[in-house]
């Protein structure tokens, strides 16, 4: 079954924190809407970003690609993309891709919301 890819931004602890809250699979259709959704994200606040995939039930590899597209843009402007809520199986497909070596993981979006 084919879950629908939903969006939506937030912003946590008072307003500083961008949330890119991410559901449904990851995949060429999904890029336009990630990519425009940080583009969003006001200057001042792209020092640290999480993308949320707690409801992210696929990711292929145009997904993969989207997501280092985000992690390039984000090192060329000094910021820092981090991962929140990842399964077991898309924490391996992004250590084996080498994701793990540009982006902090957390194992929850309120363990990375807490996160100094």
């Amino acid at each position: 079954m084919i879950e629908e890819f939903k969006i939506r931004l937030g912003f946590e602890n008072g307003g500083s924190l961008p949330v890119i809250h991410i559901s449904g699979e990851i995949t060429s259709e999904a890029e336009d809407e990630i990519v425009q959704s940080y583009e969003s994200i006001p200057s001042d606040k792209k020092i640290r970003v999480i993308l949320n995939f707690t409801e992210t039930s696929y990711i292929n590899s145009a997904g993969i690609a989207t997501l280092i597209s985000l992690i390039t843009k984000s090192s060329e402007s000094h910021g820092k993309i981090e991962f929140a809520g990842l399964n077991t199986h898309f924490r391996k497909v992004m250590d084996i891709v080498g994701l793990t070596d540009f982006v902090l993981i957390h194992d929850s979006l309120d363990s990375a919301i807490s996160h100094v």
